[in-house]
């Protein structure tokens, strides 16, 4: 990551913080983060700067494009040339699947389908203006989730969102190859984070991984660079399920 610069959306805590937190120990000097929580936002900015990264925050709701594309063009706009973007951002309210409401469904679409495919048309709109075929421009990598390939009653609609992100994820790439944009999505199951230690199905996912163990962030968000990094100059349309074995796919 040396001399990238990222803007990560979901970036105030949990796996999105992670992740920025390991882009900047491994060289990337400028991080952008585009969250809803204030509070939190202003949190996060301080742990960067303290670890020497240049940063920008901008408060967006993501579920609208006018104020997505607003929330990136001020980050873009204090950083300068953006070369990969995150989607981390997602809710996960649990709801049997003969009980849920339709504003649970509007708001499950809005943050997590919306909201990611708004942010990728911010991030494309921003890339292309640095094309030069056949060089890799820009990179962007969609957090989906195992759900998306598994039956999950309890939170089906959630799981129906992270399997739209992975459709969305392969027309991208398909459309914006010829700019030099590669686009992946990268699909973690249960990790040890402190929203997951809330909800208590940490310890459920351990007793069916081969491992025993849910995943640090840490260790999914060594595959969102993986992806989202320099290193990746040809891989695009691809989902990376990283479960530990908790499915196969």
């Amino acid at each position: 990551m040396q001399g990238q610069t990222a803007i990560i959306v979901g970036g105030a805590s949990g796996l999105g913080l992670t992740t920025a937190k390991l882009m900047v120990e491994r060289g990337a000097a400028k991080i952008g983060l585009i969250d809803r929580n204030e509070q939190l936002l202003a949190s996060a900015a301080e742990t960067l700067r303290s670890l020497g990264a240049e940063v920008a925050v901008a408060v967006a709701d993501i579920s609208r494009a006018d104020t997505a594309h607003r929330g990136f063009k001020e980050t873009a706009d204090q950083l300068g040339r953006i070369h990969s973007l995150v989607n981390s951002a997602a809710i996960y309210p649990r709801r049997p699947i003969l009980e849920i409401t339709d504003d649970e469904w509007d708001l499950e679409n809005a943050i997590n389908v919306k909201g990611t495919y708004h942010m990728m048309v911010a991030a494309v709109l921003h890339m292309r203006g640095f094309v030069n075929p056949p060089e890799v421009t820009g990179r962007i990598v969609n957090v989906t989730s195992v759900d998306a390939f598994k039956a999950h009653p309890q939170n089906a609609h959630y799981a129906a969102t992270k399997a739209a992100v992975v459709s969305l994820t392969r027309s991208f790439a398909h459309d914006v190859a010829k700019h030099g944009i590669l686009v992946n999505s990268v699909a973690p199951a249960g990790m040890a984070t402190e929203r997951a230690k809330a909800l208590g199905f940490l310890e459920e996912l351990a007793k069916a991984s081969p491992l025993g163990r849910g995943a640090e962030p840490t260790e999914i968000a060594e595959w969102v660079l993986m992806t989202g990094g320099p290193k990746n100059t040809y891989m695009t349309g691809e989902n990376v399920i990283v479960s530990g074995g908790y499915i196969y796919a």
